[in-house]
């Protein structure tokens, strides 16, 4: 089985995707998009949203990541490819299933799907652009309008050179909204020869599987149930491993270092006015899958000041170490977290 990690903008961005790959179980990652309209974009563009492209095209546990690339202009893309390929993406992926107004507007992503020419056209011209050992894939939704255009343009992509479809299993006009409909990633994957992968709705193990048995598909994409439960990934394979337990998971003392690591890498590489909501952001999406994140974004959801964070932050490591040191020993718990030292902080 292969495991992705889904582009999710203005959430899974490079922070994310180095700590979600620490925790394991992702055999690949996708970059967020990478808008294109009308000209060559200078390589600190490209390195601004895929910094990996730095260190070899992958993150810092050694997990690829390609690049996305999102426009509806043919020779434009492929001219961006080139340059992807050039700087060492493992990849180039196209964004053929974007639901934002503002992008379908202008014609690009899930609005593609309106055209299944143009479709072949633009995986055409980027496959010609890019050396032949540089693999050419993309992700679309089911449709636009509603899924009865999905195998041609499924097999338009194809046409086009691509060696690999995600499939979203909901159109445009679904949103993100429940369910995502399987059974027809099952008819894309069985009308086309290229590797299918199918993505959406997989929030837990059970997800996984029956995502697998209705797509037949052996390749799942990871989303906002990753971001909810950075162990979903290991979970799922676990699960597959009649050796190991299949309600394995990340308890969450094992997840507050990351957490740590994780404000670390918003303090270092991200603007002062966004670091806080990233972590507050990640709270919030934690909250659906554990009790103590429902605490700590009560207790931060006001909070903006950064050394206050810090605190809070080394406070609950504190009390981590205590619990893991009480628990070997058998001692009692102390009830109230231990006051984090100024040297602890994280600083601006």
């Amino acid at each position: 089985m292969t495991i992705l990690l889904a582009p999710m903008e203005g959430l899974l961005d490079f922070v994310l995707r180095d700590i979600l790959t620490r925790v394991g179980g992702v055999d690949r990652c996708v970059s967020e998009f990478i808008r294109v309209t009308d000209t060559l974009l200078p390589e600190r563009t490209f390195l601004r949203i895929v910094p990996e492209l730095a260190q070899g095209g992958c993150t810092l546990s050694g997990i690829p990541v390609r690049a996305q690339l999102l426009g509806s202009d043919p020779q434009c893309l492929a001219e961006n490819a080139a340059r992807l390929a050039e700087m060492g993406s493992p990849g180039v992926d196209l964004n053929f299933g974007c639901p934002a107004k503002v992008v379908n507007r202008h014609g690009g992503g899930a609005a593609l799907l309106l055209a299944p020419e143009l479709l072949t056209r633009i995986v055409s011209a980027v496959r010609r652009a890019v050396p032949a050992h540089v693999p050419v894939s993309a992700k679309m939704r089911l449709g636009f309008h509603d899924d009865s255009d999905a195998v041609e343009c499924a097999q338009a992509i194809e046409a086009g050179g691509a060696t690999e479809l995600v499939v979203h299993a909901r159109t445009r006009a679904h949103a993100y909204r429940p369910p995502a409909y399987w059974e027809r990633v099952n008819d894309v994957r069985l009308a086309v020869s290229m590797a299918v992968v199918a993505n959406g709705e997989i929030w837990t193990v059970d997800d996984a599987r029956r995502c697998r048995q209705a797509s037949g598909c052996n390749a799942i994409m990871l989303g906002r149930g990753m971001v909810v439960n950075p162990a979903l990934a290991i979970s799922i394979r676990h699960a597959e491993n009649p050796a190991t337990a299949p309600d394995w998971e990340v308890q969450w003392d094992d997840l507050l270092p990351h957490i740590g690591q994780f404000w670390q890498l918003v303090c270092a590489r991200l603007e002062r006015r966004q670091r806080a909501g990233r972590l507050k952001q990640w709270l919030n999406f934690l909250r659906r899958h554990y009790p103590q994140a429902q605490a700590a974004y009560e207790k931060l959801r006001a909070v903006n000041d950064e050394a206050d964070i810090g605190g809070w932050l080394s406070a609950e490591l504190k009390l981590r170490r205590v619990r893991d040191v009480a628990g070997r020993l058998s001692l009692p718990m102390p009830t109230r977290p231990l006051p984090a030292s100024a040297t602890d902080r994280c600083e601006p």
